[in-house]
């Protein structure tokens, strides 16, 4: 058989692993795209193909780290403290929290210090990483033997027979993905002593491999804290949780408590911006992609309007700069979402005019001609703000001549604290992703492998141009609906699974449904028409005209 990689083809009578093909140090490498799939460096090559070698400048290379890093804490944490309970979140600056319990004392810094002292003596032996499977009772008998309930509790939503493994010596456990074939490879982590448990980084792709600078951001810190505190609240932290709120016909009701934690939100948010609106002139929103931007600005709108405030809202969109210029990036194509794309300067020059008094004439961008009209000139009213909701609403450059204090700064997103199990908490990204496939799929009848394509675009973006910019904050608002997977399900799994096992999207859209597919399902018809969630799924009234 014929393999190319390097550049060079070479020929192999026998089968053979990726790992074996590595030159120089094997540790460089965290796993392989063969004829454009994503597999794991123990993946045996047995016909004619393409290798290409990940590092950790690579996405899915990333993943597969992560993964592997959590499995070596929750073995390092065991060997130490063997009755105590890990939990991984989600947390501020790129990183991973863990909560340390059971171990009868407060988590110190003696404690953190011998977990890494272990975790580093398991990686130095470079001990074999080994994937196996079991029956589904088999898994079931070990995970209560050691006292992983939580992960025998979703078993029982697990239709398969059997269950996937990874043993490392005597230890085994899933982290629902690919993982790394030794210890050894775990080359880069940091820990950082976070009560009541530990930080984790690791290296991100974004950051060229490395493990990005730790920042405390207080203000999303305190957004996750309460993210939390509401899955206690409502014990629904995890998806056998959520399932049997379901199960117990208890849906409708945890959708309406979902719901007015939104609007609870919605009005804290509103009597804040009511109480200086003396002196807030812009109301700037901005968010990742499918956080439900333009569902929660027209809801703040009619929020405030309730306040006796009637906000102008304008669109970033139609300062386009004419003719669809815009700066080239580094893969030679125009980038639209660079702030370059707009006139900065009209903008401004627009704000700045209606904020101290003038009347103004508004742009129009029409994308079809790629030019812009100008309507009925405007002005503001008294104690009328402006809103701009985009991706470069928080981004200062974008309005330089507005003093900081005549702007309030809204950052949404979901910010969730949802659990497969301890082990296995559901990325925030992943989230949104499944929201905008969705949406894709019911508005623009785009394929779940047309919106997986372009997700890596999107993420750039917005770590260039959106979360420089979220510290800066005034407020957090949790898109997050805690029953909406439950929604989502029935919508993303059928578009999931028909990615073909030869796509070379199969691996990212298989990795969505490990986790989607435990959901029980929730009617869409309970859902409210101005929910956040009928952004993606449809029926939105802020998509509807009014026909009465």
């Amino acid at each position: 058989m014929k393999i190319r990689i390097y550049g060079e083809t070479i020929e192999r009578k026998e089968p053979v692993r990726v790992l074996e093909l590595i030159k120089g140090d094997k540790f460089q490498y965290q796993a392989a795209k063969i004829n454009n799939r994503i597999r794991e460096l123990e993946y045996i090559i047995d016909s004619d193909c393409d290798v290409e070698l990940l590092s950790l400048t690579d996405t899915e290379a990333v993943t597969i780290y992560q993964s592997t890093l959590r499995y070596l804490v929750i073995m390092a944490v065991q060997n130490v403290f063997p009755k105590a309970r890990v939990i991984f979140n989600y947390s501020v600056s790129r990183s991973i929290f863990a909560s340390i319990s059971n171990i009868n004392h407060a988590f110190m810094q003696a404690d953190l210090d011998k977990i890494k002292q272990e975790l580093d003596r398991i990686i130095a032996l470079d001990l074999p990483i080994k994937r196996s499977s079991i029956t589904k009772e088999e898994a079931n008998r070990y995970y209560n033997e050691i006292g992983y309930k939580d992960k025998a509790k979703i078993l029982t939503y697990r239709k398969e027979a059997t269950v996937h493994v990874y043993e490392c010596g005597n230890y085994k456990n899933y982290m629902f993905g690919y993982m790394l074939p030794s210890t050894g490879f775990l080359t880069k982590y940091k820990f950082r002593l976070y009560a009541p448990g530990f930080i984790i980084q690791y290296p991100r792709a974004e950051n060229k491999g490395e493990i990005p600078v730790f920042e405390d951001e207080k203000v999303f810190q305190n957004a996750l804290r309460e993210a939390n505190r509401w899955g206690n609240i409502t014990t629904a932290s995890y998806i056998s949780q959520m399932n049997e709120i379901v199960e117990q016909g208890k849906a409708l009701e945890f959708i309406n408590i979902c719901e007015t934690r939104h609007n609870n939100q919605l009005t804290a948010l509103g009597e804040k911006i009511a109480r200086d609106i003396d002196t807030i002139r812009l109301i700037a929103v901005a968010g990742p992609s499918s956080s439900g931007k333009t569902t929660f600005t027209n809801r703040l709108r009619i929020a405030l309007k309730t306040l006796g405030i009637d906000p102008l809202m304008i669109s970033v969109d139609d300062f386009y700069n004419q003719g669809h210029l815009a700066p080239i990036d580094e893969y030679g194509k125009p980038d639209f979402e660079h702030i370059d794309a707009l006139d900065r300067g009209l903008f401004d020059e627009v704000i700045y005019k209606l904020i101290n008094g003038e009347e103004v004439a508004l742009p129009k961008y029409n994308f079809s001609t790629q030019e812009r009209t100008f309507g009925e000139p405007v002005r503001l009213g008294k104690n009328q703000p402006i809103m701009i909701e985009g991706i470069h609403a928080l981004n200062d450059e974008l309005t330089p001549s507005i003093p900081q204090e005549l702007k309030f700064k809204i950052y949404i997103a979901p910010q969730a604290q949802l659990h497969i199990d301890d082990h296995n908490p559901i990325s925030l990204s992943d989230i949104r992703l499944i929201r905008r496939m969705v949406r894709d799929y019911e508005t623009r009848n785009s394929s779940c492998e047309q919106t997986l394509d372009m997700w890596p675009s999107v993420r750039r973006g917005e770590f260039k141009w959106i979360y420089p910019h979220q510290s800066n904050a005034d407020f957090v608002y949790n898109s997050e609906l805690s029953y909406e997977l439950c929604v989502l399900k029935k919508h993303a799994l059928p578009l999931l699974e028909a990615v073909k096992t030869e796509s070379p999207y199969f691996i990212q859209a298989n990795r969505l449904v490990k986790f989607l597919k435990y959901f029980t399902d929730i009617s869409d018809k309970w859902i409210p028409c101005n929910s956040i969630i009928r952004e993606f799924i449809g029926g939105s009234i802020f998509y509807t005209k009014d026909k009465c």
